[in-house]
């Protein structure tokens, strides 16, 4: 046996043993998530019929907060993902704020957060996230950054790039409230909020796959899914209104 294969060997159970650890260290953290956002924030759930179980599946939603990815996760996802390990969602990371030392990294790579340089044009990022996803599910934010208001902003043509590459089931996310429960400039989330999230129906992009021009394409589709998220997030912010009226 060569020294190499010896390696290899050797190194088999201390990659078993890294492989459990990492799958209880993500399921506990993301019950205990679950405790935090349905129970200390009061998380209501609209459309969770929608998403389903299935590979090729990707969350687009807007963006409150730098724990968002984690909200849209949990609630299409937990505790199916406990035993369909496919369903832990990969995640596009900012680069500058998850892996900013070794014990950041390991966890983010632990959540399937793909890094992406900061500025955002980042096409190994991209590549990467075309790659995994026909085998998971991803969630992603078309608009890049955090919104300051609450309000959904305009989408990137990213988003439409991966769709139109591996043409996934497409749910249209909203959420609402996460702006509170961890404001920009914040690093420790509050409690006792109310957050809201609305699972739409598949969004239907076929139309855009025979246009010649990629680009146009890509831009086309990220404007369906987000104008179908704005719908989404004024219905939740009219439900709201009709809560705090009670």
């Amino acid at each position: 046996m060569t020294q190499t294969s010896r390696k290899t060997v050797a190194s088999a159970p201390e990659t078993l043993v890294r492989d459990i650890a990492t799958y209880f260290v993500v399921n506990l953290s993301t019950a205990l998530l679950w405790i935090f956002f349905k129970v200390l924030n009061r998380t209501t759930v609209l459309g969770r019929q929608h998403v389903g179980y299935k590979r090729n599946t990707l969350l687009l939603s807007n963006h409150q907060s730098m724990i968002d990815s984690f909200l849209v996760g949990i609630f299409a996802f937990y505790p199916q993902s406990w035993l369909k390990t496919y369903l832990i969602p990969w995640n596009p990371a900012a680069e500058e704020n998850f892996f900013k030392n070794r014990f950041l990294t390991w966890l983010a790579h632990s959540y399937r957060c793909i890094p992406v340089k900061e500025g955002r044009r980042d096409p190994f990022a991209l590549r990467r996230m075309v790659e995994v996803l026909p085998g998971g599910v991803m969630t992603l934010f078309p608009e890049g950054g955090r919104s300051r208001d609450g309000r959904v902003g305009e989408g990137r043509l990213g988003a439409g790039l991966i769709i139109t590459r591996a043409r996934p089931k497409v749910i249209p996310v909203a959420i609402d409230g996460m702006q509170d429960v961890l404001p920009i400039g914040k690093r420790i989330p509050r409690i006792f909020k109310r957050i809201y999230i609305s699972y739409g129906e598949p969004v239907d992009y076929s139309e855009f796959l025979d246009y010649p021009r990629r680009q146009e394409a890509a831009q086309g589709v990220v404007d369906r899914v987000m104008a179908a998220i704005r719908k989404q997030h004024q219905e939740i912010r009219n439900l709201r209104e009709r809560h705090r009226g009670r």
